[in-house]
């Protein structure tokens, strides 16, 4: 990542730093401050370093991403069997039973396997469930993800999709190592894209005339950010 000679930090998956760096100590991390693009990677140095790293890593300014409860189901599985949002998340707009629902929600959530995925929830008390979030299909031979977030339509316009995004997309690649998270987005959710690309997110192409609604063709648009994309839209310029 990024120009020049390159070495791999422990503890940071996937992650390059350039070999010119500065270092300062604070509550367990090595912050390394990059001459580059790369700024403010820490290395784990110690159990409370750990410790904090665990607790910053799946939360952002306005909202955390955590696993998913029971109780959340309904209200989840509410939103999945809502026909206004299938229009602009979903290639037909067929509600789900509830049962199926919360059954394939829980699936998307149990994180026993690659495929990962967490309830969003607002950070100022009291905490509110506003949608929910995953990165699928992770493989290690291509570090590709494929990432997936729905916010309940009464929580659309907040901010919350645009920072749980940047959570994520962090998430993704220091600690899943991924190299590439992808998605597909209508052209006309442009809120959506707008948010997409706050996080990094740059179109790469089209899938032309692949969705039909309402007696009309549309295009998806293919959206994806690289590791080192990511690290130079993150560091301060």
């Amino acid at each position: 990542m990024g120009a020049g000679r390159a070495s791999r930090h422990r503890g940071l998956p996937g992650w390059h730093v350039e070999t010119a760096t500065r270092c300062r100590r604070r509550a367990g991390y090595v912050y390394l401050r990059q001459c580059g693009k790369i700024g403010g990677m820490a290395e784990l140095s110690d159990v409370d370093g750990a410790f904090a790293y665990g607790d910053s890593i799946l939360v952002g300014e306005r909202v955390r991403l955590r696993g998913l409860r029971d109780e959340d189901l309904t209200t989840l599985a509410g939103w999945e069997m809502d026909p206004g949002r299938m229009a602009t998340s979903s290639n037909r707009v067929v509600a789900p039973s509830e049962s199926a629902a919360k059954e394939r929600i829980a699936k998307w959530c149990a994180n026993d396997n690659d495929d990962l995925g967490f309830a969003i929830e607002t950070i100022e008390d009291p905490q509110v469930l506003v949608g929910n979030v995953g990165l699928f299909g992770a493989r290690p031979k291509d570090r590709c993800a494929t990432i997936g977030i729905g916010l309940g339509r009464e929580h659309i316009g907040r901010g919350y999709g645009t920072d749980a995004m940047h959570v994520i997309v962090d998430y993704g690649f220091r600690e899943m190592g991924l190299h590439r998270i992808q998605l597909a987005v209508a052209p006309f959710n442009p809120a959506g894209i707008r948010a997409y690309e706050k996080a990094g997110f740059v179109e790469e192409g089209r899938r032309r005339d692949s969705v039909w609604h309402d007696g009309r063709w549309y295009d998806e648009v293919m959206m994806s950010v690289l590791d080192h994309e990511w690290a130079a839209h993150r560091a301060p310029s």
